[in-house]
């Protein structure tokens, strides 16, 4: 049987070639020739439809640029459709809307050219100035407008970028300068009141509530003794180290009034179920029910006695591990739909690739986060007990943040 696109031989169905294409199975006969062409030219205008509504959709639109990349692959997919009808006129006019938007992109960069050499005009005005205040909410807008640009051409981008980073640079390296020498006591203080803070949130994450208290009771008595800093910077450590006492406080009180309800071995027999909930809940993609589910085990986790029995500590590790697994899954795909808007398009190697690009760039800032933390420790190093403990339980906490991301990258590599 004869079309105007193809044929039907030896039962199956063929699309004859076009745009120096071959001519290609597209499918074989069902239940006769006729329907079976019908559905075939039924699927053409089905993609027909997807090219005029691209087209309406740029046409509506005031960010054309953004379709570019969908017009790209819409018009590689139409070489391989499964279709018959007239493919080579389809082409044609993604073509010619591809140059079209080419145009516009390239405009849009020029402009942004002309914007951007603005920008770092005013900044080198700006960059030796002293009046702190006001010239650091000038360069933040400064810095706003320059984020709301879009990009210019790849070539100079780099260039640009720089110029503009060397004149904020040069005014906030300035003033950070100015003020360590002005101040260099008073941050000095504040690095104690900090660290107090970091003590109390530590204080309070712990199982222990007796431990969490007496912890409690001493920095209170160290944060009474430590040296003045402005009030404006103390407040907001205060009221977080306030806020997190009182919580220590009020927990130790409960734990005093009232009875385990479980008993130890079925406190373990829970700490593994919950565990193994997470871990499972962990693999493969993540999705609003699994979130869901998710928060709900961390519900029933916090549930169980803050003081476990031994063989708990490891069902702990492994719960707490799983469900930084989860929500930093969650973030990884918030992450991979905001940097690509056409990311849901895409096909899944590709979704797949972009995720793997992003986790290993967090890797490496994690990384050079903890380098920087263990340089500092060293610098910093002090012979009492409590700064080590409090050193060692940070120091996990970034490991911990680097083994959850590599534990991920690993699984999205085997995909």
């Amino acid at each position: 049987m004869e079309h105007p696109y193809g044929y039907i031989k030896d039962n199956k169905v063929y699309l004859k070639g076009f745009l120096d294409q071959e001519d290609r199975v597209i499918g074989e006969v069902k239940e006769n020739e006729a329907s079976t062409i019908k559905y075939f030219e039924d699927r053409f205008e089905m993609v027909k439809k997807k090219v005029e509504d691209l087209k309406k959709d740029i046409e509506e639109n005031q960010n054309k640029g953004s379709f570019l990349m969908k017009l790209i692959h819409l018009r590689k997919s139409l070489m391989q459709y499964d279709a018959l009808g007239d493919f080579v006129p389809l082409i044609k006019e993604l073509d010619q809307l591809e140059d079209y938007l080419s145009e516009i992109i390239q405009a849009n960069r020029d402009r942004n050219l002309e914007i951007k050499k603005g920008l770092i005009l005013e900044a080198e005005a700006l960059k030796n100035e002293t009046d702190w205040k006001e010239t650091s909410e000038a360069f933040k807008e400064l810095k706003q407008r320059w984020i709301k640009t879009g990009p210019v051409e790849k070539e100079i981008e780099e260039e640009i970028e720089a110029k503009f980073k060397d004149a904020v640079d040069t005014f906030f390296e300035n003033r950070k300068n100015y003020f360590e020498g002005l101040a260099l006591q008073a941050e000095e203080n504040i690095k104690v009141y900090e660290a107090l803070v970091v003590q109390a949130r530590e204080a309070f994450a712990m199982d222990d509530a007796k431990k969490a208290f007496e912890i409690s009771k001493k920095i209170q008595k160290q944060w009474k003794e430590s040296g003045k800093v402005p009030a404006e910077r103390r407040q907001p450590l205060w009221d977080e180290f306030s806020k997190l006492n009182n919580r220590i406080f009020s927990r130790y009180k409960r734990t005093l009034q009232s009875k385990p309800r479980l008993k130890p071995f079925e406190i373990v027999k829970k700490s593994e179920k919950l565990a193994e909930e997470m871990k499972s809940l962990s693999r493969g993609p993540m999705s609003p029910e699994k979130i869901s589910k998710a928060k709900k085990l961390q519900s029933e986790w916090k549930s169980l006695p803050p003081k476990k029995p031994r063989e708990a500590k490891l069902y702990s590790r492994t719960f707490v591990f799983f469900a930084d697994v989860v929500f930093e899954k969650s973030f990884l795909d918030k992450l991979a739909n905001s940097k690509f808007q056409d990311f849901r398009e895409k096909d899944p190697k590709e979704q797949n690739q972009i995720k793997i690009n992003i986790i290993k760039d967090l890797i490496g800032r994690d990384q050079k986060e903890l380098d920087t933390v263990k340089e500092n420790a060293e610098k910093f190093r002090s012979n009492e007990g409590d700064f080590e403990v409090m050193l060692h339980r940070k120091l996990s906490a970034f490991k911990r943040k680097l083994d959850v991301k590599n534990h991920i990258l690993k699984e999205l590599s085997n995909n």
